[in-house]
């Protein structure tokens, strides 16, 4: 009797405990959207930190650097991946994986400024592009929109209350983008209330710049048809390199930034009379 007592005992203790319930997996794009903002940050990461920090394995992330690097987000290397150059321009696809939080309070602090009957331009870019997603929350009766940006103009085409000029030009894939001589000429015949420009470098010294020729050239114009200038950047666009300037920042009225900026950059934008605005 005593044997079958312990024998019970035995076959209970032996019942295996429950797995610790572990934490859910982060979706494919969300782990390389957060990848590529670890090497945005910080330059460079290697294969055996970001295995560990995500929890997969090494085959894993070399898989997720490997699809970074064809879409233009990063380079590879021996071992892990290094941050793209400065000056590089970085296909949409990308950008809009950057930031996301900091570009969405910027949108939202500029769509504020947007009132009954105006008429803006929406340059091209995934900061502008989440100001144009949030036009159709204004309740707005009339608003004009002109715009060179393929992802702006099928966020808006489909609101009646919206009257959407889409200037012509050369494509710019890599951005979504309309510039040139055709799109300059049609610019040329019109004027807006307000410019939301963005900006892929932002340097109180040098000003705001793009890495494109054409799409400086189509900017500087922008600024040239519109009363009022409102940069949107977050602050990572601040003291960088770029190749083309589109203007000094004594042109721009208005800089909407996070709250993450440099106070030094913010103090020498503001000497220099641009109203900054921190989210």
């Amino acid at each position: 009797m005593r044997n079958r007592t312990k024998s019970n005992e035995n076959r209970v203790r032996a019942k295996p405990a429950r797995p610790a319930r572990r934490r859910p997996a982060l979706f494919l794009e969300e782990r390389r959207s957060r990848i590529n903002e670890i090497i945005e940050t910080r330059d460079r990461a290697t294969v055996q930190e970001l295995a560990a920090r995500f929890g997969v394995s090494a085959v894993t992330i070399r898989s997720d650097l490997d699809a970074l690097a064809r879409a233009g987000g990063v380079v590879r290397s021996h071992g892990g991946a290094l941050r793209r150059e400065e000056t590089e321009d970085l296909p949409l696809v990308v950008k809009q994986t950057l930031h996301q939080p900091e570009k969405m309070r910027i949108a939202q602090a500029a769509a504020r400024l947007i009132r009954e009957g105006e008429t803006i331009i929406l340059d091209s870019g995934t900061t502008t592009a989440a100001i144009a997603a949030r036009i159709g929350s204004l309740k707005l009766r009339s608003l004009t929109v002109i715009t060179n940006a393929l992802n702006v103009a099928s966020v808006l085409a489909p609101l009646p209350n919206v009257r959407l000029i889409m200037i012509g030009g050369l494509l710019r894939q890599v951005s979504s983008s309309l510039v040139g001589p055709q799109a300059e000429q049609v610019l040329r015949g019109l004027h807006a209330d307000r410019l939301f420009l963005g900006v892929d470098s932002l340097d109180p010294e040098i000003g705001v710049m793009t890495p494109d020729l054409l799409e400086a050239q189509l900017n500087a114009l922008m600024i040239e048809v519109s009363h009022e200038v409102v940069a949107v950047a977050d602050a990572s666009k601040f003291g960088r390199g770029s190749v083309s300037v589109i203007a000094g920042v004594e042109k721009i009225h208005r800089l909407i930034t996070d709250d993450s900026a440099g106070p030094e950059i913010v103090e020498a934008l503001r000497a220099r009379g641009v109203e900054v605005i921190l989210v």
